[in-house]
């Protein structure tokens, strides 16, 4: 079609220039009409720059499998295509969407090469003040981005010291109880080996010492109500054999699963007469064996703990791998076991036939830790208890991953802004309204997936879909939009 300078002097974009230079448009560039339908595809080389003159455009982006909307307009003057052709190689030179209209249009369409020189011959100092914000912005979505990240471990750095702290205390008080009775021990066992014991009775005292150790491990717990019964009974069989403060000795052997007919069988050992000694004896074998118990599992849980640190961190693994979100979700919930706090009621509904995906773990526990600490904070603000539910299943060709809480909800005036930079509902000091944004931007534009949110009063849920197989994941793609009034999301 021809091109009128008159016309492209009539948009605001060129409306500034020069006969000359809108003539060198005109020489340049040209105006070509499109039926409805694709002007050009989302990853295409950019090898032009689009300024409407008249019609209508859709812009939208790809999540997932599907085409997301996100600018529609029949604004004339509105521009897409090779907008950072000015950048040169010094950024991948894609569109970054795809550009279709829905009734003929008409678009005044300049090279992408052209656009670029035309750009440094006429606005100099513009492209170099574009080229400051352009990558100045990127470092500080980045710094922004760290942060946020500083922040979450901040928060979980608190969460798993106390975490850590209370097996590691326990352990202390386990191994200072350990030495008094192991010197105990020594103690009863000089004095056995003083006493009148034949060394029959010494061997066969042994032998009902390696019973009861094994009865020990495997010990079940009780019911208040049959601990109570089973301490009495044991209480009144060493009274009733001449064993003083037996109520002192019944709880610890109750605990460690032993009863009277145990101790049936170790009076028919030993006899009557070297029963006292040999039931103390035993009391020692008895606390020790549960104490050893009581730092294995405390050692066990510090283990867990520091193993779910790395897990969470990945510190230890690649940045893409195929990895199996359980793993991750379970090791974010560990981390943050300490914020969510008592008070609330964590539910796992787990698909567990669902296979690994190829992803960035440490980027999706960063997306985890963001809506586990929203849905907390939320629930934090009702006196009631609450109940956060993690479920995962299959969705057509990917894999959901939801977090439900029962929190007071988020207002239908403000859902469309959840996702929105620096947007947030906490007080003060609390949020800096990048969580949702950065989720948001690390399962579309990472993973290739989405992220939605569903709210109502006790019913609050944020759904992650993420493929299940891989697709060309870009992490160096960038999210500045391509028109001049698009509104991307953020």
């Amino acid at each position: 079609m021809r091109c009128d300078p008159q016309e492209i002097g009539s948009l605001f974009l060129f409306e500034k220039l020069s006969p000359e230079q809108l003539a060198r448009l005109c020489r340049d560039g040209r105006v070509q009409g499109f039926e409805p339908g694709p002007v050009y595809a989302e990853g295409d080389a950019a090898t032009c720059f689009y300024v409407l003159l008249e019609g209508k455009l859709v812009l939208s982006r790809r999540v997932g499998t599907q085409d997301v909307e996100v600018n529609r307009s029949s604004s004339r003057g509105v521009y897409a295509g090779a907008f950072h052709a000015y950048l040169g190689d010094r950024v991948q030179q894609v569109y970054t969407s795809s550009l279709r209209v829905v009734e003929p249009s008409r678009f005044f369409v300049l090279p992408a090469e052209t656009f670029s020189g035309i750009m440094h011959d006429w606005f100099p100092m513009a492209v170099h003040l574009l080229e400051g914000l352009f990558f100045g912005n990127k470092n500080t979505q980045q710094a922004i981005g760290q942060r946020e990240r500083l922040l979450a471990l901040g928060s979980l750095t608190a969460g798993l010291t106390h975490e850590l702290n209370n097996p590691a205390a326990a352990a202390v008080r386990a191994t200072s109880a350990l030495r008094e009775r192991v010197a105990g021990m020594r103690h009863k066992l000089g004095a056995i080996a003083a006493g009148p014991y034949q060394r029959d009775t010494l061997q066969i005292l042994v032998e009902v010492q390696e019973r009861t150790a094994e009865r020990v491990a495997k010990a079940t717990a009780l019911s208040p109500l049959e601990t109570a019964d089973r301490e009495d009974a044991l209480s009144d069989w060493l009274d009733d054999h001449g064993i003083e403060d037996g109520w002192r000795l019944a709880p610890t052997f109750v605990q460690a699963g032993l009863d009277t007919d145990w101790l049936d069988n170790v009076v028919a050992a030993v006899g009557e007469d070297t029963l006292p000694g040999a039931v103390r004896w035993l009391n020692y074998t008895v606390e020790t064996e549960l104490l050893m118990n009581e730092i294995e599992d405390s050692t066990t849980r510090v283990s867990g703990l520091v193993n779910a640190a790395r897990q969470y961190s990945q510190l230890d693994r690649a940045p893409y791998q195929v990895s199996d979100v359980h793993e991750l979700l379970d090791s974010t919930l560990l981390m943050l076991s300490g914020k969510i706090g008592p008070h609330i009621t964590v539910v796992k509904d787990y698909d567990r036939t669902l296979p690994k995906i190829p992803a960035y773990p440490g980027e999706l526990n960063q997306v985890w830790t963001n809506l586990i600490d929203n849905a907390v904070c939320a629930m934090n603000t009702m006196d009631d208890q609450g109940t956060l539910t993690v479920r995962t299943a299959r969705d057509g060709d990917h894999l959901l991953v939801e977090f439900g809480d029962t929190g007071p909800g988020i207002s239908a005036d403000i859902r469309d802004r959840v996702f929105d930079p620096f947007f947030t509902t906490k007080p003060v000091g609390q949020g800096t309204g990048l969580g949702l944004d950065i989720s948001w931007r690390i399962v579309v534009n990472k993973h290739h997936g989405d992220l939605r949110m569903e709210s109502a009063p006790g019913d609050t849920r944020f759904q992650v879909r993420l493929p299940l197989t891989a697709t060309d994941l870009d992490a160096g793609q960038s999210d500045t939009p391509q028109s001049g009034t698009s509104q991307e999301p953020s």
